[in-house]
């Protein structure tokens, strides 16, 4: 039977949603500007990933201890949380490049990058409010929201570069001043999230009317109240799953550094690199929704690993093609890839747990993640400095390919 969703379950999604778009920016900043404000700060280009490994080290410390927090607290005491942290991460950014200091840059970015991936909880949310067979587009229709972040992101840097000029403030810091007034709307956005989405997915049934909740299914990761990380990654579908996420993530950090050092390169304003990321994120998020659907109706590895191998043809373009076409073209099929990865990604690892333990399974997800950005940010710089971008592009290539053949020569996955 055809389910309907739930007005109180539509009005929460949407709720989320909105405040992504106003949150969202500021992750656009830090991956599109943060290897410019690093090689500004440091005159090495060989240091550029460092701003992605800050990010990716973030990820790495707080996403299993936040989604600890929010199985105990809810969702929106974590997102509370990680919103706060990174209110404060902005100001210290831009700070830093108003005196000049890569020290203050290094605590502005650990900051933001825990606060944002702090208030990733929302997709647990989304996760926890839909059944499993309409996880996936619920998830997609949350990072649909991102894409009010795209409007935002241009606008902010086409204002602050002419400010920037006429208050002599650092045109890559100015843009972080305006963040704070957006991250304080997000929180009051989500302020009106009612009831906490842990709360519905712990009886989808009385939200959901004609839901049956299933019985157990034998190949589920562990039985309830009894997580623990290993386990999890020896359940042999969600280990493959975190791997596919890991891959996509860790190949779009390459080509997201790469874009911002290729375009500036060749003498591209930052509103024209703005924009080259805008459609890399609009890869990322517009076509969520379908994904998800496309996820939920053949299943998730359909979706997850033609999405790694689409990642994989983007980062050849992004590394072995010269023009900004090519170049955005590429970034816009890396931001597809990863997106069709992420979402069959997190909700293959959402069905295998229960929603008392969904906000530590997907934490542990995104730890991997957050360990193959560091990984693929400190292997770019390097790479580019001594190497040349081939180098880079054949990291990014062999990251993707990773999954792909341990699913070749891997068994059948239940």
């Amino acid at each position: 039977m055809s389910l309907k969703v739930p007005a109180i379950v539509k009005r929460n999604v949407a709720l989320f949603a909105i405040a992504q778009s106003f949150t969202g920016a500021g992750t656009q900043f830090s991956y599109g500007f943060g290897p410019l404000m690093v090689v500004s700060l440091t005159g090495s280009a060989s240091l550029a990933g460092l701003s992605v490994a800050l990010v990716g080290v973030s990820r790495f410390l707080v996403a299993y201890p936040m989604g600890k927090i929010t199985d105990a607290r809810g969702r929106k005491s974590g997102i509370y949380l990680g919103l706060s942290l990174a209110l404060a991460g902005t100001s210290v950014l831009g700070l830093a490049m108003v005196v000049k200091s890569i020290w203050l840059f290094i605590a502005g970015m650990l900051l933001f990058g825990m606060g944002m991936n702090g208030a990733q909880q929302m997709r647990v949310g989304a996760a926890d409010m839909f059944p499993p067979s309409m996880r996936a587009q619920g998830l997609g229709y949350l990072a649909l929201g991102s894409l009010g972040g795209l409007i935002v992101s241009p606008i902010l840097v086409a204002l602050a570069d002419p400010l920037s000029r006429l208050i002599g403030v650092d045109a890559l810091g100015l843009p972080w001043f305006f963040m704070p007034a957006l991250i304080l709307v997000g929180m009051s956005v989500v302020a009106f999230v009612r009831p906490d989405p842990k709360v519905i997915g712990m009886d989808l049934p009385t939200y959901w009317p004609g839901y049956k909740a299933p019985e157990p299914r034998a190949g589920a990761a562990q039985p309830a109240g009894e997580f623990s990380p290993m386990k999890l990654w020896r359940d042999p579908a969600a280990r493959l799953a975190i791997l596919s996420n890991c891959a996509g993530t860790g190949n779009m950090s390459i080509v997201m550094v790469l874009t911002s050092l290729v375009l500036a390169h060749h003498g591209h304003s930052l509103v024209a690199i703005a924009a080259s990321h805008t459609f890399h994120a609009v890869g990322m998020f517009a076509f969520t929704i379908p994904l998800g659907k496309l996820a939920d109706r053949y299943g998730r590895p359909q979706v997850m690993y033609p999405g790694v191998f689409v990642s994989l043809v983007g980062a050849a373009l992004v590394a072995f093609t010269p023009s900004m076409i090519t170049v955005t073209l590429g970034t816009f099929l890396v931001g597809l890839g990863w997106a069709a990865a992420n979402v069959a990604a997190t909700a293959l690892v959402a069905d295998r747990v229960s929603t008392q333990e969904r906000g530590r399974a997907i934490g542990v997800n995104d730890s991997f993640a957050g360990a193959s950005t560091v990984f693929a940010a400190f292997v770019t710089g390097p790479l580019v400095e001594w190497h040349g971008l081939a180098a880079t592009g054949v990291t990014a290539v062999a990251l993707a390919a990773l999954p792909l053949l341990v699913r070749a020569f891997s068994g059948p996955v239940k």
